[in-house]
């Protein structure tokens, strides 16, 4: 399947809303409690260009197959060349290579930035996103435990980091 990747417009916000939607709503993996509507999804993509972060798409040419953003990884300015990373692929798309195409524009996108490391943070368990980090070198620094509440019990967070520049 020919893939293109590409930086991810506010007119992709619809069909990004309706790959995070079910992951809001179905699983522990993001948590945040109400999925976020197109309308917010635009502005969001909108905010992390402007904050100097990437944020891109994956498209078969028909449809958005999935998508990977970077933001910050925290506010004081010793953190300025580190970035949280975040990828999402639709159902039908997993496990056909659309996540390591991202990675691979992304993580080369964000050293061509400055920045020098990359962080993603993982609800556990979800080996098949332990997998995809792991495959492009990210490697598991900690865990934070009990960290986030949702569905009514507690859920820990991994944290893989990989390094994106030399020195």
């Amino acid at each position: 399947m020919p893939l293109e990747i590409r930086p991810a417009l506010e007119t992709d916000a619809a069909d990004i809303a309706g790959i995070y939607a079910p992951i809001v709503s179905e699983t522990a993996i993001s948590f945040e409690d109400v999925p976020p509507t197109a309308d917010e999804m635009g502005k969001r993509i909108a905010a992390t260009r402007a904050d100097g972060y990437s944020y891109l798409v994956a498209s078969d040419g028909k449809r958005i197959l999935g998508y990977a953003y970077a933001s910050a990884h925290r506010s004081r300015a010793a953190y300025r060349y580190s970035a949280d990373v975040t990828i999402y692929i639709a159902p039908t798309a997993q496990r056909m290579g659309v996540g390591g195409a991202l990675y691979g524009a992304l993580l080369p996108e964000l050293a061509r930035l400055g920045f020098h490391a990359a962080f993603a943070g993982i609800a556990l368990p979800n080996p098949a996103s332990v997998g995809l980090h792991e495959a492009v070198g990210f490697t598991l620094v900690g865990i934070y435990r009990e960290v986030g509440f949702k569905f009514g019990r507690w859920h820990d967070v991994g944290w893989w980091q990989r390094l994106l520049a030399k020195g």
